[in-house]
C-alpha cells in the first residue's frame, strides 16, 4: 500500500499531470506531506507544537476579566441575570415648561465624547505598587518604637526627651512683623546684593528641618591672589603718553629684554667647551697604552701593602690581656675624669650668675633677630601674594610688554594699530591670578605615519 501511495505522489509531481481539480496545485500536495520531527529536541517542542487551543482559553480569560471583572462561572447568579417587570407606572405627569422651548429627550444626561474616551475600558485592577507601601527601615524603626513604649511603661526618660524638654519654648503669641509697603518712602533701605539675613527662630528647629544655612569655612573665602582682575597699564602705554612716562616703559621692556639675554649667554657659557682640550691622536693613544708599561710598579706596590695589613693584623692578635692591676687604674681615672667634668659645670654655673647682665642682653638680642626674621618671612609671604605659584609643572612666564615705540605714537585713536590680544591677555590673567595652571599648547603626535598613494589617474598622466 504503502508503495503505491509513493508512486502517485511522485506521478502528480510531475509537471506534465493533469489534476481533476484544476484549482489544487502539485506544489501544494506535496507540500502537504506530513513532516517527520524529533521532539525529543527542547528547541522543537514550541516550534511543531499546536497550542492555539491554549492561548484561545487565555484570551477568553482575559477578555472575561476584562468586561466582567473576573470569570463568569465565579461570578453569583444575581451578578448575571435579573427579573424584568416592566416600565414602573407614575401617576403624576410631567409638565414642560412653557419658557423652556422644544428640546430632545436625554441630551443634557449624554456624556461628552471626550469623557468617554477617557474612561476605562477594563474591569481588571491596576497592579499594586509593593514599593509605595514599603517604609525604609520599617523593622529598624518598629523595634525603637517596641524600646519607647517599654521605656515609657517602666518610667524611664530618655536623653532625647530630656533635650526636648529641657528645649527654650517658643513664644507662638509674639505678632508677626508686618509687611512694610514697597510705596513706603520710609522704609529701610535693602540691599538684594548684600549678605543675606541671618534667620530667626528656634535653633534647635532650624537645624533639625535643614533651614538653618552651612557655616562657609573662613579658607574658602581666601583669594588665590592679591591681583585684580584688570590691571591697568602704566601711563606710558598710552596712546598719546606723556614724554617721561613713556621712556620709563621703554627702559622696563628694555630690563626685560637684557634679563632675557643674560640668561641666554648663561646658558651658552655653561654648555661651551674648551677647543684646546679636545682629543688628538698622541692624546687617544696615552690613553690607550695606560695601564700596560707600569704593570710591574703597581704589581710591586699590591704587595708592600698586604704586607702591611698581615702586619696590623699581627698585631691586633699578638696583644696581651690586661691585668686587674691596669683595669683598676683605668677605672679611677675614668671617674677623676667625670669628677672634674662636674666641678668644672658646676664652676660655670656658679660664673653665670655674675653675667646676668650679659645674658640678658644677649637673649634680647636674640629675640630681636628672631622678631626680624619674623618679619621678613611675614613680608616676604606678603609678597608672594602677588606672585603666581607653581600649580603644575610648566611655570609662569609673564606676557611681553605692548608697548609702541617713539616712531610708532600716533596722535589720534583712530591711527593707533592695535597690539596684542584680548583672549590672550584674559588667559596669562587668569594664570597669574593662580586661578588655573600655566598650560602650553598641545603637541600634534601622528599616531601612524603618513603614506602618500599616487592616484591612477595622475599615474596614467605622468
Amino acid at each position: 500500500m504503502a508503495p503505491t501511495r509513493r508512486l502517485k505522489r511522485v506521478v502528480a509531481s510531475q509537471p506534465g499531470f493533469l489534476h481533476l481539480n484544476s484549482t489544487v496545485d502539485a506544489a501544494t500536495l506535496v507540500s502537504s506531506r506530513r513532516k517527520r520531527i524529533n521532539k525529543n529536541k527542547k528547541k522543537n517542542w514550541t516550534k511543531y507544537s499546536d497550542i492555539n487551543d491554549v492561548e484561545d482559553f487565555l484570551e477568553d480569560v482575559r477578555h472575561q476579566e476584562r468586561t466582567t471583572g473576573g470569570l463568569i462561572s465565579e461570578k453569583p447568579d444575581d451578578s448575571l441575570f435579573f427579573l424584568d417587570v416592566g416600565q414602573p407606572r407614575t401617576a403624576e405627569s410631567t409638565v414642560p415648561e412653557p419658557g423652556e422651548g422644544k428640546k430632545r429627550k436625554g441630551k443634557t444626561s449624554r456624556p461628552l465624547r471626550i469623557d468617554l474616551i477617557l474612561q476605562r475600558d477594563s474591569l481588571v485592577p491596576p497592579p499594586i505598587d509593593v514599593l509605595a507601601y514599603q517604609q525604609p527601615n520599617a523593622k529598624k524603626l518598629r523595634r525603637k518604637a517596641q524600646r519607647a513604649e517599654q521605656l515609657a511603661a517602666k518610667g524611664v526618660v530618655t536623653r532625647r526627651q530630656k533635650q526636648l524638654l529641657n528645649r527654650r519654648p517658643v513664644d507662638r503669641a509674639a505678632k508677626k512683623s508686618l509687611t512694610e509697603a514697597n510705596n513706603n518712602p520710609g522704609r529701610d533701605f535693602y540691599d538684594i546684593w548684600g549678605q543675606e539675613s541671618k534667620p530667626v527662630g528656634d535653633l534647635w528647629y532650624l537645624q533639625q528641618t535643614g533651614k538653618q544655612l552651612v557655616k562657609r569655612p573662613e579658607r574658602l573665602n581666601e583669594q588665590p591672589s592679591v591681583l585684580p582682575a584688570v590691571e591697568v597699564i602704566a601711563p606710558g602705554g598710552s596712546y598719546n603718553p606723556d614724554f617721561f612716562s613713556h621712556q620709563a616703559l621703554l627702559q622696563e621692556a628694555h630690563d626685560v629684554e637684557v634679563k632675557k639675554h643674560k640668561a641666554e649667554e648663561k646658558i651658552e657659557r655653561q654648555l661651551a667647551f674648551d677647543k684646546d682640550d679636545t682629543a688628538t691622536e698622541e692624546t687617544v693613544f696615552k690613553e690607550q697604552v695606560e695601564g700596560l708599561v707600569e704593570e710591574d710598579d703597581d704589581a710591586e706596590a699590591a704587595e708592600a701593602a698586604n704586607e702591611q695589613d698581615h702586619v696590623a693584623v699581627g698585631a691586633i692578635t699578638l696583644s696581651e690581656k690586661k691585668t686587674e692591676r691596669q683595669r683598676k687604674k683605668e677605672k679611677a681615672e675614668k671617674l677623676k675624669d667625670q669628677r672634674r667634668l662636674a666641678e668644672r659645670q658646676q664652676t660655670g654655673q656658679q660664673q653665670q650668675l655674675y653675667q646676668l647682665r650679659s645674658i640678658k642682653s644677649s637673649i634680647r638680642q636674640q629675640e630681636e633677630k628672631t622678631k626680624a626674621r619674623r618679619n621678613e618671612r611675614k613680608a616676604k609671604q606678603e609678597a608672594q601674594k602677588s606672585q603666581p605659584r607653581r600649580l603644575g609643572r610648566l611655570k609662569f612666564q609673564a606676557p611681553d610688554l605692548e608697548i609702541k615705540l617713539s616712531d610708532e605714537l600716533a596722535g589720534s585713536l583712530r591711527q593707533l594699530k592695535p597690539e596684542g590680544s584680548v583672549l590672550s591677555d584674559r588667559f596669562k590673567s587668569l594664570q597669574k591670578r593662580n586661578l588655573i595652571e600655566p598650560r602650553e599648547r598641545a603637541k600634534f603626535k601622528r599616531r601612524h605615519k603618513l603614506k602618500y598613494v599616487e592616484k591612477r589617474a595622475f599615474r596614467e598622466i605622468t
